[in-house]
């Protein structure tokens, strides 16, 4: 019997696992580590909670998790409760699919400011990531800036632009539902060093923006090159630049705006003590494409900003770290011996969930080239970490649990909400009787 552990139950673990799964069939063990007591990581944490159809993917994961070769194993952190050497010991192979959970920083003065948060910090806040429950973003005032030209920044930007109704059936959380309806911000400006033909935004987040009940997208066609030179865009990238252009006919004369500021380079951050506004430079694309100052600056007022220019995984004591590309040091996804990364983890925050599935798979390929089907292994697995655990005081928590919390969540939900979620780490102990 080969036993596997995979630290991380997002998108890319659930998928290694399906993958090792069929790889294997009933001559491995694969076990689904996580810090948390509750399953699927981005799903859970990262993806918009007005977006259910995306979240629906977890019923695939879990088939997953009741397949009999595969255990969820929560409430362990990996680092403190357990080291990678440990699991090594414990284990045929160890997969790192921890995801990319820190926001990068701006490495701009004033970044220190009060009012200026990650997008992991404010994303974290409305989906109930417990390490982001306590933020409480400032709301007071009327203006904020969301620096980045990606699907995250405009998930802020529209989450922070919603009215209360239209995010019935979402299952955002009641303390951030409650303060953005209460939110004082008109203005939200979207600052990207580059222009609509470099956006990384994709037509379907897109084009919502254009159908609020609120808010109302602003563009300037004069940032934009002739229409003629979308054509040598890829299909995806030419329709969201469409949808771009599309918004300069819109007049509509709502109570929010949401003003898309291309060749914006953000240079510091000034106020007293907090953001009160953002110093920018106008930038142009040199002939390789990339961003470069033209030493004309503006000032945009803001008392609140979102930084989603990407975003990290933490380091791993034990673990080769890649520190500029956030992510674990690997080669096609190998660590070391017997110690491998996948999605984020392994390639940086970049792609969709999907990408993750054929990642996943990859990655379980050279696990078992590594270890042929067939081959006997004589680690302790989930049998050892367990009692390894118990040792140290860790009560680790499996899918059954997972499912008295789902029902719990369920059944505290507002009307037309799916769930509410519990914010707070020992919510879902105590629901399990712990």
């Amino acid at each position: 019997m080969r036993h596997f552990a995979i630290v991380g139950s997002g998108p890319a673990g659930f998928y290694t696992a399906e993958a090792l799964e069929k790889a294997y069939g009933d001559q491995a063990r694969v076990d689904i580590l996580d810090r948390y007591p509750v399953p699927y990581g981005l799903i859970r944490f990262g993806v918009a909670p007005d977006h259910q159809s995306l979240k629906a993917v977890s019923k695939r994961y879990d088939k997953v998790a009741d397949s009999a070769g595969v255990d969820f194993i929560g409430n362990v952190s990996v680092g403190r409760d357990v080291s990678v050497a440990e699991l090594l010991e414990l284990y045929d192979a160890v997969i790192l699919a921890v995801g990319s959970p820190h926001s990068r920083k701006l490495g701009i003065p004033g970044e220190a400011l009060g009012g200026v948060i990650g997008s992991a910090d404010f994303v974290g806040w409305y989906n109930g990531h417990p390490d982001y429950a306590d933020l409480d973003p400032p709301l007071t005032g009327t203006h904020a800036a969301v620096i980045g030209n990606g699907n995250v920044a405009l998930d802020c930007a529209r989450i922070l632009s919603k009215s209360r109704r239209e995010f019935e059936g979402s299952d955002i959380v009641g303390h951030a539902l409650d303060a953005l309806d209460n939110s004082a911000i008109r203005t939200v400006t979207i600052l990207g060093r580059r222009g609509p033909h470099q956006i990384a935004m994709t037509p379907k987040e897109l084009g919502e923006l254009g159908h609020l009940e609120e808010a109302q997208p602003v563009v300037d066609l004069n940032d934009f090159p002739p229409r003629e030179a979308d054509d040598a865009l890829e299909p995806g990238q030419r329709k969201s630049v469409t949808i771009l252009r599309d918004f300069a006919d819109i007049r509509a004369n709502k109570r929010k705006t949401m003003i898309f500021d291309f060749f914006a380079k953000p240079l510091r951050i000034e106020g007293d003590g907090k953001a009160e506004t953002i110093v920018v430079e106008r930038t142009e694309l040199d002939e390789k494409g990339a961003a470069r100052g033209t030493g004309e600056t503006y000032e945009v007022p803001t008392s609140l900003i979102i930084s989603a220019i990407g975003y990290s995984s933490a380091p791993i004591e034990g673990v080769p770290y890649d520190e500029r590309g956030g992510k674990f040091l690997n080669e096609g996804g190998r660590i070391a011996d017997r110690l491998y990364a996948v999605g984020w983890a392994r390639r940086g925050p970049s792609g969709t969930i999907g990408t993750n599935r054929p990642d996943g798979y990859e990655v379980a390929d050279l696990v078992a080239a590594a270890m042929p089907s067939g081959t006997a292994g004589d680690r302790a697995g989930a049998a050892g970490l367990k009692r390894l655990l118990e040792s140290r005081g860790v009560m680790p928590t499996d899918y059954d649990d997972w499912r008295k919390i789902e029902e719990n969540e369920a059944a505290n939900a507002r009307p037309g909400s799916p769930r509410e979620k519990f914010v707070r780490h020992q919510q879902w102990l105590q629901t399990l009787g712990r």
